[in-house]
């Protein structure tokens, strides 16, 4: 077995790692890292930045270039995972021993590396709560990690419900030097400070997002995206079929209609379902999401189950209509939303007839002034390095036939 490394010396200033689900891929997590690393890459150009995810392999191409010292990893993650059939104080015990004592070949180098850092920062998102309740060991480790490091430990932006843990997840928290939370059910049970989506930070790269208040139509297009992943038995072809009623409906008739995917795979179930009313040319997959940029625009109608995109679409100016697919994890998400103001309404889980679409003129300055807070709170976590020139270069695109893929959020 290995030695275990003396670890005395201070975490350095310079190394900031980074926790979060990307990698999946899914839309709204990737848009969240990708937003952070773009933030550091201004405020921290010459730090180096470990995405801690599930699936670094695809993450280190999701995100490359948009931050020069950006490396991916899945050392907690892969020690979350392996835990899951585990009794929980097992898990535990495990947890505790591999990162304290190390000892494990297929941790140590990760853990050494983790234990250089000056900041352990888990990025906004839903994946602490009773969906995946390994996923709290993320949250063990790195306690562990800094009793043996003194890393300053950050979390922004969380959703926690539903919760199974509400004690052990607030006792955890409740050591993080900064916690927030998105959402006013996550802020009860962690007793945490609520704070504007981890998404606000990345708004003003989105090419139909101005921050000012709608007046009139830009683009008319209809656009439609449903999740086959985290709804209940029926609740897709419930959804399905309110969707079909809404684009076959007078309000939305002789409208052009597309079909936008956040998670591949699952979103392409119910396009295959609604392939008779959304032409095949029509339907955007993640990939070309990804290089082209987020599509909102004033004057579109969106029907869409996923919260980002509800967010996003909202925050350009678009109406829309956001379709519960489960009534406790996404109806607290769209909640959050229609708190904040979008104005979207909302067809609950089980509905086949899709509620008016809805929107508030406002939204976008609303948006605005939530990216304004989400940024001071980016700036206070990671204040701007001093270096000779502050004045930091856009990372350089690369190319693709026919694409470019540092094209988002640079529009």
């Amino acid at each position: 077995m290995l030695e275990p490394v003396p670890t005395e010396r201070p975490p350095a200033a310079d190394v900031l790692y980074l926790v979060g689900t990307s990698g999946h891929p899914n839309y709204g997590d990737e848009f969240i890292a990708a937003s952070w690393l773009r933030f550091l890459a201004r405020a921290r150009p010459g730090a180096e930045v470990w995405l801690d995810c599930p699936n670094p392999g695809l993450a280190s191409h999701l995100f490359d270039g948009l931050h020069p010292g950006l490396r991916t990893t899945d050392t907690l993650w892969r020690l979350a995972v392996e835990t899951a059939g585990m009794d929980p104080a097992a898990a535990d015990a495990h947890v505790d021993r591999v990162v304290t004592q190390l000892g494990s070949p297929r941790y140590d180098l990760g853990l050494l590396g983790a234990r250089r850092a000056g900041s352990v920062h888990f990025l906004g998102g839903g994946y602490l709560n009773s969906i995946w309740p390994h996923h709290a060991r993320l949250l063990r480790a790195a306690l562990r990690l800094r009793e043996v490091s003194g890393a300053r430990l950050v979390a922004t932006g969380l959703g926690l419900a539903p919760s199974a843990d509400t004690e052990g997840l607030r006792a955890a928290l409740g050591v993080f030097d900064h916690a927030t939370v998105r959402d006013a059910p996550s802020a009860q049970l962690a007793r945490a400070e609520r704070a504007p989506d981890d998404a606000f930070l990345g708004l003003p790269g989105l090419a139909g997002h101005t921050g000012a208040p709608v007046q009139g139509a830009a683009d008319g297009d209809v656009w439609v995206c449903l999740q086959s992943d985290m709804s209940e038995p029926g609740v897709l072809e419930d959804a399905v079929a309110a969707v079909r009623a809404a684009l076959t409906g007078p309000a939305l008739a002789g409208r052009t209609v597309r079909y936008l995917e956040a998670i591949p795979g699952a979103d392409r179930a119910a396009f295959d379902r609604l392939a008779d009313l959304v032409p095949e040319e029509n339907f955007v997959p993640f990939t070309q999401l990804w290089q082209e940029g987020f599509p909102a625009r004033p004057g579109q109608t969106w029907l869409t189950s996923r919260f980002h995109f509800h967010l996003l679409a909202a925050a350009c100016g678009a109406e829309g209509a956001a379709l519960e697919v489960s009534p406790d994890y996404y109806r607290v998400k769209h909640q959050s939303l229609l708190e904040a103001g979008t104005g979207w309404s909302i067809t609950p889980t089980g509905s086949t007839a899709a509620a008016p679409p809805g929107r508030s003129p406002d939204f976008p300055a609303t948006a605005a002034r939530l990216h304004r807070t989400k940024l001071r709170e980016a700036e206070e976590l990671y204040p701007a390095a001093v270096v000779p020139d502050a004045r930091v270069a856009e990372p350089e695109a690369r190319t693709l036939p026919g694409r470019t893929v540092a094209r988002f959020l640079r529009r």
